[in-house]
């Protein structure tokens, strides 16, 4: 099973690391690193990525990851990327992402009348692709499988893993990577965080939200 990641400048790097992590250890996998180049990708927490093919030599996609970030203005506005994006969600297995990287596939016509979920600061702006939004961690409709922000990409992973290959592999895999999640604050949602910080999440948002609302309206015009 080839299981293609995208890759793009300033991904956020747990999007991507989360799910190759747990998915990485499904039997039979081969995991798939695609970018523009073979150049190190850039994240947006210093860890550079190497890619391990290129858009145009990558295998078919069993299973196509795309993760967020904050890159995704530049991706959802990448023609070669687009195309990729495109021609691999028409024929693979599974068409999934992470985060904002719902939008990717948005931009790439793949979310169309489709339930989906990203991170809640742009969970809003899913209905300008067409989607139909739904406040969960991982959210299924037919093949595609989305994610909600950030860490919710384990989730997301764990839940694509049981689809693949049952769910005594996935709890296999969960109990392999420890994920037993305590946070020590239960504020990890808009709904359950405090006021005060909710708000200064919300500011700190706010130029962002407007950027990739330009972004958008560019990929949309296209």
């Amino acid at each position: 099973m080839n299981i293609v990641f995208v890759l793009f400048p300033n991904v956020t790097q747990l999007d991507f690391t989360g799910p190759l992590q747990a998915l990485s250890r499904l039997p039979a996998a081969t995991i798939h690193i695609a970018a523009a180049s073979m150049a190190p990708v850039e994240t947006d927490a210093t860890l550079t990525l190497n890619p391990t093919t290129v858009f145009g030599n990558c295998p078919p996609a069993d299973v196509l990851v795309v993760p967020g970030g904050f890159g995704v203005d530049e991706a959802m506005n990448d023609p070669a990327l687009i195309a990729f994006v495109r021609r691999e969600g028409a024929r693979a297995r599974y068409v999934t992402s992470v985060c904002t990287g719902a939008f990717v596939l948005g931009a790439a016509g793949l979310l169309e009348g489709k339930r989906a979920t990203t991170h809640w600061a742009y969970h809003v702006d899913l209905p300008r692709v067409g989607a139909v939004p739904v406040k969960a961690r991982v959210v299924r409709d037919g093949n595609l499988f989305t994610g909600g922000g950030v860490t919710a990409g384990i989730d997301f992973a764990l839940t694509l893993a049981a689809e693949i290959a049952g769910e005594e592999m996935a709890r296999a895999i969960q109990l392999a990577l420890e994920y037993d999640p305590a946070p020590p604050f239960d504020a990890g949602a808009p709904e359950k965080a405090a006021p005060a910080a909710l708000a200064a999440m919300e500011r700190r948002y706010a130029p962002r939200r407007e950027a990739f609302r330009a972004a958008l309206t560019r990929a949309l015009s296209t």
